[in-house]
């Protein structure tokens, strides 16, 4: 359900937007731990190397799209904060156009480059066969995973953070259901394992499309809407893109951890797969408290309430800080039994287990400037800067592929570990003053809070039934829009 988030105690509000977000980023961090047990138990090490072998690829490509989604969905959080109802299924129409042409080049041009990308990063020769045919299969699905994030993108940007987790949640058992199945009863290899997300994306896809179609009707697009102008689709790109460059970015300097990683052998290259999917379970909550951000500045940024910015943001930098440290004590003192579900016993085994513990030791200890970054980053994208946001992703670059390759060569897979950290604190050191600035900018700005009417039309949503009344008359404030929302955002 749309839920304005320029009211309330900031903190709280961030808080309760980001549980759904954490509990399915979680939820997703389950299944690819699941993939990778069903993978590793029922194929081996030397295959879930290979699916290992493709993340930074995958990432690099589909973490692009992502990014380009999610940064299209900010006009449309800053719309509705602004109670701007034409302006945000506008925005919709835009994005669904801009998604789709990207998903187009994205399925036809990735599965053909895949094998010489792999090549590329010197993927060991033993794990290059399979890993071709996961990467090839993903890319075919991309269309799925993209609209997907984008759908969930939309109806997150009017404050509705828990309906994504219901779609993400079933379309995650379905996915743990379809790779026990296509790995194991029909030996489709891993290649079932990428069908079997694909398969499940695309099923949460048309769940998104049918809950906007019965109970999101401010979204059902008109014919008016698709008449997007050179200035929407500007205003979207100029959003979307930095997003996008900048999760690749990341994800080149990830590929050159990638090619470290292959140029030390299958262990290391099994060791780092298995550590990132027990760490990705401790990232889930400072990523979701990131993305709460996000939607939290745009929405108050698009309701004129810069004194609500302020105040979050500090709250939610030091939630970050305080759950990192957690997370750091939590995930060092138990990741070595949850290291052990990926690969069982043996010799081979414990040394993949000592050097993945290792990496979740040097991680641990750097999660609270993981918190920072993803809470000031996010903060900033949903103000709409896009400079800053994009420098932090070439210093995480910088420094990430400084570790890999130094480090890595002078100490091994400590080395190739200590990139990621390094890349934290780097990205830090500009996020902090480049935010200070903007806290102080939003200090200079005027106040304008919600103005009400007596009453005015509004769905209300059955509690019992679901059921819809849509012509019901209550007391509701309701923004009174004076010229156009853009105005007040152009006096920043």
């Amino acid at each position: 359900m749309a839920t304005s988030l320029t009211t309330g105690r900031p903190w709280r509000v961030i808080l309760a937007f980001s549980v759904p977000l954490l509990i399915g980023n979680v939820v997703q961090q389950m299944y690819q731990f699941a993939d990778a047990v069903v993978v590793g138990r029922h194929l081996g090490v030397e295959s879930l190397a290979a699916v290992g072998a493709t993340g930074s690829l995958l990432f690099l490509l589909i973490g692009f799209a992502w990014g380009l989604t999610s940064g299209f969905a900010i006009p449309i959080a800053q719309a509705f904060g602004a109670g701007d109802a034409p302006a945000v299924r506008r925005s919709v129409a835009t994005g669904v156009l801009l998604t789709g042409v990207t998903s187009v080049v994205l399925t036809i041009v990735a599965p053909l480059v895949s094998r010489p990308l792999l090549e590329l990063l010197q993927t060991p020769p033993e794990l290059l066969a399979e890993a071709t045919v996961f990467t090839q299969i993903s890319f075919l699905g991309a269309s799925a995973t993209m609209f997907f994030n984008y759908l969930s993108a939309i109806i997150r940007a009017i404050g509705d953070s828990r309906t994504p987790l219901v779609f993400l949640t079933v379309s995650c058992i379905l996915n743990v259901g379809l790779v026990v199945l296509m790995v194991g009863p029909l030996a489709w290899g891993v290649g079932g394992a990428a069908l079997a997300t694909v398969v499940a994306q695309a099923v949460s896809v048309a769940l998104c499309l049918e809950f906007v179609r019965r109970r999101l009707p401010m979204l059902h697009l008109r014919r008016a809407d698709w008449r997007v102008t050179r200035d929407d689709v500007r205003e979207h790109l100029r959003l979307g893109l930095p997003m996008g460059f900048q999760a690749s970015i990341i994800a080149i300097g990830t590929l050159t951890v990638q090619v470290a990683l292959n140029t030390l052998g299958s262990d290391a290259v099994a060791a780092y797969t298995t550590a990132s999917r027990v760490d990705g379970l401790a990232v889930a909550f400072l990523s979701s408290l990131g993305l709460a951000a996000s939607m939290y500045a745009a929405q108050n940024l698009g309701g004129r309430r810069p004194d609500r910015i302020r105040r979050g943001v500090i709250e939610g930098t030091w939630m970050a800080i305080i759950a990192g440290l957690l997370l750091g004590v939590v995930i060092i003192a138990f990741g070595a039994p949850l290291l052990r579900l990926f690969v069982g016993h043996g010799v081979a085994a414990d040394e993949v287990v000592d050097l993945a513990h290792l990496m979740l030791l040097i991680n641990g200890c750097g999660y609270w400037a993981l918190g920072i970054l993803f809470v000031l980053r996010g903060a900033l994208q949903g103000l709409g800067h896009t400079l800053v946001p994009t420098a932090t992703g070439v210093i995480e670059l910088v420094m990430r592929v400084g570790a890999a390759v130094v480090l890595g060569a002078l100490i091994g897979f400590e080395g190739v570990a200590l990139s990621n950290p390094l890349a934290w604190l780097g990205a830090i050191v500009l996020l902090v003053p480049a935010y200070i600035r903007a806290h102080r900018d939003l200090g200079r700005l005027k106040v304008d809070p919600v103005e009400a009417t007596a009453t005015s039309t509004m769905a209300i949503i059955g509690p019992t039934d679901g059921s819809m009344v849509v012509d019901a008359v209550v007391t509701q404030p309701v923004r009174v829009v004076r010229g156009s929302r853009f105005a007040w955002l152009k006096r920043r």
